[in-house]
């Protein structure tokens, strides 16, 4: 419980920031008066006050944002420096901003991550990498680095003969011969339904080679998958969209279980997590749905094209749809999360 608290709040709280300081840094370059930068909704746990802006830390980690002075058309206390009283293109620029950083928040990651860690590719040998702790393979001794030799019986020479051998087979008991640092043992392995993934686990990676690239290679490695995850998102986006695929939903609850979970495994995993996550509030972010940067961007739009903005009648009531929209679906998604993970189905 500990590690997935822990876990939930670094992954907010750092997809959080890199979007809200896209907001900011930009809403500063195009010299509007931003009187609040906070981290988290709620009550204040810590402020700084500097300039003209004050930073503080808040109680409730599941967001955040920026007190951009003058977002309401009628608040003209900042003068010129207010929101609403800059052009056109420099609100589409800070709009936009947050999406874009959370776009590049992965590049980074991975970036790091090769650079620092390595690019690692599965192998396929019958060697046992991580094991997550609490699932089958760990309560039944099983060690990162124990080689597979047979499974009742059934010579296994590679992880493709592994994962055949005990592949549907939840509750069955089975007989692992194993090689460890040299020496023959024998282990009992029962796999285990697994609800999340919806099919029976044991708890188990196969064992990687890497390789260490260097800047220029981690860098173009991290540009490419980052691409690679983009193009496949926006894939599964259409074929929602167009009935092909179900869409399967999850809320806060369900991305902190699934923050811990990763958790478990390592740090490194962690920030892949992170990195997906922070890829998919991008893409979503941009949508153009009212009360979501991409709903704001697109008011913008139909400003520029009419040459003023929506009136304050219709700005009010496409919002109060969008959040509408929006508290709905939060409502359907922790629904999903509390059936899954309190009642497995």
């Amino acid at each position: 419980m500990v590690l997935t608290i822990v876990a939930s709040v670094f992954v907010f709280g750092l997809l959080v920031l890199f979007h809200e300081l896209g907001h900011f840094v930009t809403a500063k370059l195009t010299d509007m008066r931003v009187d609040e930068f906070a981290i988290g909704f709620g009550p204040k746990l810590f402020s700084y006050e500097y300039g003209e802006t004050t930073y503080s830390l808040r109680s409730v980690p599941l967001g955040g944002f920026n007190d951009i002075a003058g977002m309401d058309p009628e608040d003209t206390e900042a003068g010129s420096r207010g929101y609403s009283a800059k052009p056109v293109w420099a609100r589409m620029i800070v709009i936009l901003a947050g999406s874009v950083m959370n776009f590049l928040l992965p590049v980074v990651i991975f970036f790091a991550i090769y650079f620092l860690a390595g690019v690692s590719s599965p192998s396929p040998d019958a060697v046992l990498g991580d094991i997550l702790p609490n699932k089958p393979a760990a309560e039944a001794g099983l060690r990162k680095g124990d080689r597979i030799l047979r499974v009742d019986g059934q010579e296994i020479d590679s992880w493709a003969a592994f994962v055949d051998a005990i592949s549907n087979g939840e509750g069955k008991v089975f007989k692992v011969e194993l090689e460890r640092d040299g020496k023959p043992l024998t282990a009992t392995l029962i796999p285990a339904y697994d609800k999340s993934a919806k099919r029976s686990m044991i708890g188990v990676m196969s064992s990687v080679h890497t390789e260490k690239p260097g800047a220029g290679e981690a860098a173009i490695l991290a540009l490419h998958k980052t691409g690679y995850i983009i193009e496949r998102m926006l894939q599964g986006l259409v074929q929602i969209f167009t009935g092909s695929s179900a869409a399967e939903l999850a809320g806060p609850l369900g991305v902190a279980q699934m923050a811990g979970e990763v958790a478990q495994i390592g740090f490194l995993p962690l920030l892949n997590f992170a990195a997906l996550l922070s890829l998919n509030l991008g893409i979503i972010n941009l949508l153009p749905v009212p009360a979501l940067d991409g709903g704001h961007f697109m008011t913008l739009v139909v400003e520029a094209v009419r040459g003023k903005p929506l009136g304050a009648k219709a700005l009010h009531y496409t919002q109060a749809v969008g959040i509408a929209l929006l508290l709905a679906l939060m409502v359907f998604a922790t629904k999903n999360d509390i059936v899954r993970i309190f009642f497995g189905s």
